[in-house]
């Protein structure tokens, strides 16, 4: 899948047009966005797919826009963006049920998380679960808590961040003084009390590309689960785990039960059973997964 007929946005001095322009594009009815998904899927059909992208830059351009803080051009932000959505395009299933926009928010933002994270300065962030998360995060729990933007954070901030985070502490006093300095010359020292420098975080010791590849097979892996799982869920519980669960500002409970006339107290239930059946679906397929892949194993063992 190609990136003809996408505007291409260059340099900050060009949003504006670009926004007008990505504008210009309609958004698709349910059974349009239905017929286009099948048309590619079942006969490759580039108008089809280009349609389907189009209708969707909008939405690349508002996550996009939820990155601006960390130093890169947003003409590179939107631009990976972009390339995550023609990703989700290419392995929608329309027949899953749900709406291209909810799948493809999922490989928007992966594609710009991982762009960022290999941009971001020379300075290895780190790679475990809790320094992405505080990478991606930290920035709005400071201001939630009206926290100072620069400096060391109080020990008060700190607790309230690490325990809205559910992180160590020391994770986010080290993520908060990474981040405060991210041009500093890497001949200088971590901190004023230390010898280390910033050259001794270089990521010399990167990933082969074996191990970059096994990762995001599992990213896609659980991507594809995902997928699956949501189809399991009707209407009404897929947009009310979308809007609390998957959105980078989750929509409140008095919000969802104006649009649904119902309770705060039943869009909570709602919630709670949809977001249970897709744990109980995503175990299920990836125990069958996982029992597929030793029976081919037993079998080629056999076969040897």
């Amino acid at each position: 899948m190609s990136s003809r007929g996408v505007p291409a946005l260059t340099g900050e001095s060009g949003l504006s047009r670009y926004l007008s322009e990505i504008r210009k594009f309609p958004l698709l009815e349910p059974e349009e966005e239905y017929m286009l998904a099948k048309a590619w899927k079942e006969h490759q059909d580039p108008e089809a797919a280009r349609r389907l992208v189009t209708s969707h830059l909008r939405l690349v351009a508002k996550i996009a826009m939820g990155y601006r803080g960390y130093g890169l051009p947003i003409s590179e932000i939107v631009s990976e963006g972009n390339v995550g959505l023609m990703q989700a395009v290419k392995r929608f299933e329309p027949d899953k049920g749900f709406r291209l926009a909810t799948y493809a928010m999922w490989w928007i933002r992966a594609a710009i998380q991982e762009f960022i994270l290999r941009s971001w300065s020379l300075v290895k962030m780190g790679t475990t679960a809790n320094q992405k998360k505080l990478f991606f995060s930290l920035r709005k729990a400071k201001s939630q808590i009206n926290a100072l933007e620069e400096g060391d954070l109080t020990p008060e901030h700190v607790q309230e961040i690490a325990h809205r985070l559910g992180v160590p502490e020391h994770d986010v006093v080290d993520m908060n003084r990474r981040l405060s300095a991210p041009d500093s010359s890497l001949n200088a020292p971590v901190k004023s009390e230390s010898d280390a420098e910033w050259q001794d975080w270089l990521t010399d010791d990167s990933l082969d590309q074996e191990a970059i590849l096994a990762g995001s097979e599992e990213l896609n892996e659980r991507r594809e689960l995902l997928s699956t799982a949501l189809g399991e869920l009707n209407e009404r519980e897929r947009e009310i785990i979308a809007a609390r669960r998957l959105q980078d500002e989750p929509s409140t409970l008095e919000e969802l039960s104006q649009k649904y006339g119902i309770s705060r107290e039943r869009v909570r239930q709602i919630e709670v059973r949809a977001f249970e059946k897709l744990q109980t679906q995503m175990k299920r397929a990836l125990a069958e997964r996982r029992s597929h892949i030793r029976s081919s194993e037993a079998s080629h063992a056999a076969g040897a």
